[in-house]
């Protein structure tokens, strides 16, 4: 796929590994095109990598040159999940081996990319419109790390 836009994440090291993995989270993932060459700053063969990858189908690059300035919380990636075990899955993987869960559905994967595992069923209640009901589900949801999509209905439901 020769997407117009992408999405592009500067990784100091492993973007090999990391496309790897974030392919092998989710279903229409698939790695385009590893490709290295000089890094232009420091002459370095190959010292610089560009992985083209889709994600759920949605276009990304990661670009490895080196250091750079650390991910924040001002880009993260959103995954809107089916159920439970999807949201569930999802988290343990991208918490594991150094990832972090932070708070309100939010985790920073391995690497500190910041990510957002939403299960649908949060965006549907907001849809209702019945603004009492959403504020209490989302009173519920702030303490949360791990969003639970049975704790958030009784909120909604209360």
């Amino acid at each position: 796929m020769k997407a117009k836009v992408r999405t592009c994440l500067w990784f100091e090291k492993d973007a090999v590994a990391a496309a790897k993995f974030y392919v092998s989270l989710l279903p229409d993932s698939r790695i385009e095109k590893p490709a290295s060459f000089e890094h232009m700053l420091t002459g370095e063969a190959d010292g610089v990598t560009i992985v083209e990858f889709t994600l759920a189908g949605a276009p990304y690059q990661i670009m490895q040159a080196g250091p750079h300035q650390q991910f924040n919380d001002m880009m993260s990636i959103v995954v809107m999940t089916d159920s439970q075990a999807e949201t569930d899955r999802l988290w343990e993987a991208l918490t594991a081996n150094g990832g972090m869960p932070v708070q309100c559905g939010w985790l920073k994967d391995r690497w500190g990319v910041a990510w957002q595992i939403v299960p649908r069923r949060v965006s549907e209640l907001i849809a209702t419109g019945e603004k009492p009901r959403v504020h209490r589900m989302l009173q519920a949801m702030m303490p949360m790390q791990k969003l639970e999509i049975a704790a958030l209905e009784a909120a909604y439901a209360q």
